[in-house]
């Protein structure tokens, strides 16, 4: 276990990029409260570079105090097009923090499909806090998606809005042919081959012990933070029911949006809904 706190900038000797200076995107590694290397990279966004001389303009500019931190979905990563894609349009509205989870990309150790990924979402939020963001945004991905719930609800009050797009409800889901070939990349040794080797993403062996606390009883957890729940009608991997129980467990304090033709997570989001996400998340992060 690590004696630093969640979000420090590790003491890693093996960095992706030399860190940036000046008002450019800043690569760097995070450590988690376990003590894993998180690959982040953090981008002030547009508001850091322009200047309003018009009072008015710079009402409706993006936000200097606001950071989107973003949780892809399995096997994505920080430099993944759709994930960088995503974080493309989030900069126009604010500072974008993103990273890999555990064993994706860069990132040290190795997946625990969405249970010690809490970790390294605390890791991200705290860091974009100490970078002195007043608001903090976590926008999740499928997998992302359940990590934001479930670390909205075990640390409240350290982000200020919360959007979930394409995750479960429940675990162990396997009523759909892809959830099907994942459980098998998951739980089988070939399958974790593949991942490693195909698919640049080292999942762990054991089992989950004990069993994280589930998607739609984080969702019940998280008021008063605003949620956001974002779901296609076209998902081939979670059916609708999945996004109506996280909006049923969160009651009155969730919105949910049900997104015709839309698929499945990053890949599926196209800028229109990002930007739209973006909207709302200003609005609800006060």
């Amino acid at each position: 276990m690590s004696n630093r706190p969640a979000g420090d900038v590790a003491r890693c000797a093996v960095r992706p990029h030399g860190e940036t200076g000046g008002g450019g995107p800043m690569r760097t590694f995070l450590r988690t409260a376990d003590g894993i290397p998180v690959e982040s990279v953090y981008d002030p966004g547009a508001a850091v570079y322009e200047g309003f001389a018009d009072p008015l303009a710079a009402s409706s500019s993006p936000s200097r105090d606001l950071v989107f931190v973003i949780a892809h979905g399995f096997t994505g990563d920080v430099d993944r097009p759709h994930v960088r894609r995503v974080a493309g349009v989030l900069r126009g509205h604010g500072a974008v923090l993103t990273f890999s989870f555990r064993g994706h990309g860069r990132s040290g150790g190795r997946s625990t499909v969405g249970d010690k990924e809490v970790l390294d979402l605390a890791a991200a939020v705290e860091r974009a806090r100490r970078l002195g963001h007043t608001r903090v945004v976590t926008v999740g991905f499928s997998m992302g998606g359940s990590v934001v719930l479930r670390h909205a609800a075990l640390h409240p009050g350290t982000v200020d809005a919360v959007v979930s797009v394409s995750a479960p409800a429940r675990w162990y889901y396997r009523g759909t042919a892809p959830m099907r070939r994942l459980h098998w990349l998951v739980t089988r040794p070939e399958g974790r081959l593949v991942g490693r080797y195909g698919l640049r993403t080292r999942i762990h062996h054991r089992d989950w012990d004990p069993v994280p606390l589930s998607p739609v009883r984080a969702a019940a957890r998280i008021a008063p933070t605003p949620l956001l729940i974002v779901h296609g009608d076209r998902d081939a991997y979670f059916p609708l029911d999945h996004p109506r129980m996280l909006a049923e467990a969160a009651g009155g304090h969730g919105e949910l949006w049900i997104e015709a033709g839309m698929g499945h997570a990053e890949h599926a989001a196209d800028d229109a809904l990002v930007a739209r996400i973006a909207h709302w998340a200003v609005s609800a992060a006060g």
